[in-house]
């Protein structure tokens, strides 16, 4: 649980890796929830609070965000990408980059952080100090580009970087741990994550969640937010590679690592 400026936070782990995240406003006694990888720990987390859903918020049509929906919709606005609204469930409200929503009260900024897949959106709350990333940005990750080139995935790369440094990062799967060793690959002297693995080291060990992150963690010590860095394009020996080359690396390298 997390009490950010007007709402509080809570992870749901869902499945063997997934998280969900239910954002509650005390005031309002709204209550949304971003992806539904399953039903069943999502509506356990709810029955324990005595809340009840006002939104779902989906990010992109992958089975383990969205084969919760169905289940969990009854009095719920449904919302997604209305570029991917043909292999989402059915939407309620349909939203594209730049529109700008209210959920639980707060203004939320919708993102085209395509990459993973086309259409795959974030969710940014910027007076509450979250962004809901999936499998775009994740903890010292980003996702496998299934749909998208690594141009695309690069640029939602380098929005998302842009957000004030104290936003907290809820990405959609408990995956640090084997980031953080790929991380470890390719920029082994970075003092900054060298720490970072301490920590989720111990958090683990704890059975805590590692995520969520704040953006300046990301910045200082995940590769894909890193490809114009040149501390990071020296530990690669690619001074004089594009920005765009050294992302397009490290991603071909983390699907073989």
């Amino acid at each position: 649980m997390t009490k950010t400026a007007g709402v509080e936070l809570v992870v749901v782990p869902c499945r063997t890796d997934n998280y969900a995240f239910l954002v509650h406003n005390h005031d309002t006694g709204e209550t949304a929830l971003i992806d539904a990888p399953e039903a069943a720990p999502i509506a356990a987390a709810l029955a324990a609070r005595g809340w009840r859903l006002s939104d779902i918020l989906i990010t992109h049509h992958h089975n383990d965000h969205i084969d919760g929906v169905d289940a969990l919709r009854e009095g719920a606005r449904v919302m997604g990408a209305k570029a991917d609204a043909h292999r989402l469930p059915d939407l309620d409200q349909a939203v594209e980059d730049g529109d700008i929503v209210t959920v639980c009260g707060q203004a939320t900024h919708i993102m085209d952080v395509s990459g993973h897949t086309i259409g795959h959106i974030a969710f940014h709350m910027p007076d509450a100090g979250l962004v809901f990333t999936a499998d775009s940005l994740m903890a010292l990750g980003c996702g496998r580009l299934f749909e998208g080139t690594p141009a695309q995935m690069w640029d939602s790369m380098q929005k998302l970087r842009a957000l004030p440094d104290d936003t907290l990062v809820c990405s959609g799967h408990e995956y640090t741990s084997a980031n953080a060793r790929f991380a470890m690959s390719l920029d082994p002297e970075n003092s900054d994550l060298i720490f970072r693995i301490k920590g989720i080291e111990a958090a683990r060990a704890a059975g805590k969640p590692t995520v969520p992150s704040t953006l300046t963690e990301e910045k200082r010590t995940n590769p894909f937010l890193r490809a114009d860095v040149p501390e990071f394009k020296a530990a690669l020996g690619m001074n004089d590679a594009s920005d765009l080359d050294v992302f397009t690396f490290a991603r071909a390298q983390k699907d073989k690592f």
